[in-house]
This record gives structure tokens, sequence and C-alpha cells, in this order.
């Protein structure tokens, strides 16, 4: 079990964890399969698993991302979608006032 361990690893550090294909895992796995170095099962399971933590890690790497842009865009002091849509309306609003008001000054 030491060598699947160490066969992790250093996919892991090779490949990026955060980017492994299932493709390029099977594909490394495939070879040791072929040299003898770890069996079939061995080799889809630590396929298995590698793509498993590319996933959760992938996962966690959009999330800080999306955390630090979001202090990011709080630091500029912009305003959510939400917000510029609401005053999107008000001015919508008010130029129909304001179009009505002079029309009635114009009579």
């Amino acid at each position: 079990m030491a060598l699947i361990e160490m066969i992790r690893k250093s996919l892991l550090a090779s490949l990026g964890a955060a980017v492994v294909t299932k493709e390029k895992v099977e594909e490394a796995t495939k070879r040791w399969v072929e040299d003898g170095k770890i069996s079939r099962e061995e080799a889809e399971k630590l396929a298995n698993e590698l793509v498993e933590s590319g996933r959760h890690q992938w996962d966690e790497i959009q999330e800080k991302m999306t955390e630090t842009v979001r202090k990011g865009l709080d630091t500029f002091d912009i305003g959510s979608k939400r917000e510029f849509q609401d005053l999107k309306e008000q001015v919508e609003n008010l130029e129909k006032r304001l179009a009505v008001l002079e029309k009635v000054t114009e009579e």
C-alpha cells in the first residue's frame, strides 16, 4: 500500500490536484498496471480518489476566488446587481414623470 500512496502523492504533485482529469489519471495508472507495479483494482481506486480529490480542491479554489472577488468589490464600494437594477428602475420612473411634467407645461 505504501507504493500506492507514493504514486498518489507523485501524481498530485506532478499533475496538479485541482486540474487532474480522469483521462490523465487513467493514462498514468494504466502504465503502472502494464508495468506490474499496481493491480487494475488499485489503479481504478486510485484514479477515482485522485479525481474526487481534484474536484474537491477545485471547488475550494472556486469558493476562495469568489470570496476574494467579493471582498475586492466591497473595497471599491461597488453596488450589487440588485442595487443597480433598483436604481435603474427609479431613473426610468423619474424619466416618465419628467416627460409627463414637460408635456403638461407645454400645453
